[in-house]
């Protein structure tokens, strides 16, 4: 853990979630500990959301490292950060604001991750890639962890948190993704923050169900909710 150089406690830092919720349930997130898979749009919207809420350790997985085009829409980049690994950047943004909190890169693809055999209390997917989606749910089944998909693309995202339901049913296809802006990464990874951090407090969440959002033509934001198929 990080300390910082003024005696800090977290019944300070974590003061209005302690308002929320109350001190045994703020102190329970400091026993939880998540794997964030991907540390881009989503991912960065994850961390800044999650690395400040009393989560005791965080993994952060991405091989990748930060161009340009990336920094507008994830939003845990400067331009300093070019070039750098993404998931070793996202660490050390989530190190900066947080002293109560282990926070650890893996540099490395999924395929190589997920034969280390950690145990997770909930599993982030912030990919892009529908293939390694299908891989999440496949070792998050296997371990018996449930997890949250989510995924955006122009002025549309979707979330679901994945217990028993089947990720199978999504065509993995070569679809290539169209454009997107901050604002609506922002929108959907907040939305996945909130179901992880309620499911984490023990608050109910919903599961199995799809959140699918969308603005129509005319500008309105539209929800529409679905039931996923069991396995």
């Amino acid at each position: 853990m990080q300390m910082t150089d003024n005696i800090l406690t977290p019944e300070e830092y974590f003061n209005r979630q302690i308002q929320l919720w109350g001190e045994q349930t703020q102190k329970s997130l400091q026993a939880k500990k998540i794997a964030i898979i991907g540390s881009g749009g989503l991912g960065s919207t994850l961390a800044m959301a999650l690395g400040t809420s009393g989560i005791g350790e965080i993994h952060m997985v991405d091989f990748d490292t930060v161009s340009i085009h990336n920094i507008h829409r994830q939003i845990a980049f400067t331009l300093e950060d070019e070039g750098k690994n993404k998931a070793k950047a996202v660490v050390k943004l989530i190190e900066v604001k947080n002293p109560f909190v282990k926070a650890v890169a893996f540099d490395m693809p999924f395929d190589d991750f997920k034969e280390m055999g950690n145990r997770y209390d909930l599993i982030l997917d912030a990919t892009d890639n529908l293939p390694v989606r299908g891989e999440i749910d496949k070792y998050a089944k296997t371990s018996k962890t449930p997890w949250i998909y989510a995924s955006v693309e122009e002025f549309n995202g979707q979330v679901c948190f994945f217990d028993v339901a089947d990720f199978q049913v999504f065509n993995i296809s070569d679809h290539k993704p169209g454009g997107i802006a901050a604002p609506i990464v922002m929108h959907i990874g907040s939305l996945q923050a909130n179901l992880a951090l309620r499911y984490l407090a023990g608050l109910p969440v919903v599961k199995d169900k799809l959140y699918y959002l969308y603005f129509n033509e005319e500008g309105e934001l539209i929800t529409q909710k679905f039931g996923m198929p069991k396995v």
